[in-house]
């Protein structure tokens, strides 16, 4: 069933100092020629004529090892403030679900290309292997021996035990991705909390927008009567709140049913997972379809700056990704494969975690 969003390594190796150290020239023997004297000749001592031993050149380092020098030299208190970041990104529940978000899906799209690619390598040797054994003569004995396979076939053994160390990766993710899914599900489990305080200020918007009628009513028109919301952006405002309250009860309901925690068959709970992510479909539509009129009706959150236009661009991005997963999650059979959910839901992932590090910063 589906995972709503709430809202939306190289490795290194030590370096080493590389002394560039220039020849030191040799020394003559006490065997060697003499040499001629020029008023040049500088005679240390009266028994030899060996010039006196030259230093050898200080060790010079190189400009890209210095560098990595620097940088593992810098790389605690790097580790330090980017654990501090980190800190800061989980330290509220939003920030917890945006970081369990991207790593669900994420590990999912990867998990799911790793299997795909991996059962493609391994049909493929699996043919090469049966075409092998097919050319060969009538009552020849077919004996496979993995210590002498890859000598036989030039290393072409190599191709299905990196397969198969791929599909158990594979498997890993997916079972990753699967853990951070049901993780996010038990922290919407308070999601209802909020809405609680949200059906409050909608109350408020109402009273107010009811107060501001009956001032129009009777000549008077004070700031906040002003500030007062229209009837279609009130209607608009308890439509989300309905869907969302409702939704969430559902997938509360079929998740706790999973867990035994309350009664509902197996057929209840996949009819309210498949209602949930319907409704929920339908806050997204509204969602897309508000962005859309604050664009066109030139609204300043859409269009006013540049800084809102960007936000306006992301916001509309996350709703756009999250559509056809709503109608997948919704439908009976589903539409889209493993893959192909992990990269849709992975944009609102990518999208929040990089608004979340910068709030961090």
């Amino acid at each position: 069933m589906a995972d709503p969003s709430s809202s939306s390594s190289p490795s290194g190796t030590d370096p080493i100092t590389i002394l560039d150290a220039e020849p030191v020239p040799e020394t003559p023997s006490s065997t060697s020629p003499a040499r001629e004297m020029t008023p040049e000749t500088t005679i240390t001592n009266a028994t030899t004529t060996n010039p006196p031993p030259t230093p050898a050149p200080a060790a010079r380092r190189i400009p890209a090892i210095s560098a990595l020098l620097s940088a593992a030299a810098a790389s605690p208190s790097n580790l330090d403030a980017f654990l501090t970041r980190l800190n800061k990104c989980l330290s509220t529940p939003a920030g917890i679900d945006t970081v369990l978000l991207f790593l669900c899906y994420t590990s999912k799209f990867a998990g799911a290309w790793l299997e795909r690619l991996s059962q493609s390598a391994l049909r493929r040797s699996a043919r090469e292997w049966i075409a092998l054994v097919a050319a060969l003569p009538r009552g020849t004995t077919v004996v496979f021996s993995s210590a002498t396979a890859g000598a036989a076939e030039g290393g072409k053994a190599a191709v299905p035990a990196a397969a198969a160390r791929a599909l158990v990766l594979a498997k890993r993710l997916a079972a990753l991705s699967s853990l951070l899914s049901e993780a996010r599900t038990i922290l919407r489990l308070w999601a209802l909390l909020p809405m609680y305080f949200w059906a409050k200020g909608v109350v408020n918007k109402t009273k107010a927008a009811l107060f501001s009628s009956s001032s129009a009513k009777d000549g008077e028109k004070s700031a906040a009567a002003a500030s007062a919301p229209g009837k279609l952006e009130l209607l608009v405002e308890w439509t989300r709140l309905a869907l969302c309250v409702v939704f969430q009860a559902l997938e509360n309901g079929a998740y706790l049913s999973t867990r035994g925690v309350l009664g509902w068959s197996p057929q209840q709970q996949g009819l309210a997972y498949r209602w949930s992510a319907r409704l929920w479909a339908a806050y997204v539509g509204i969602e897309l379809g508000r962005y859309a009129a604050e664009r066109l009706g030139g609204d300043p959150k859409a269009v006013g700056t540049a800084e809102a236009r960007a936000e306006w661009t992301k916001k509309t991005l996350r709703q756009l990704a999250w559509a056809p997963l709503t109608v997948h999650w919704g439908s009976e059979k589903g539409l889209f494969g493993e893959a192909t959910v992990g990269l849709l839901a992975s944009v609102p992932g990518i999208i929040q975690l990089r608004d979340l590090w910068a709030s961090a910063a």
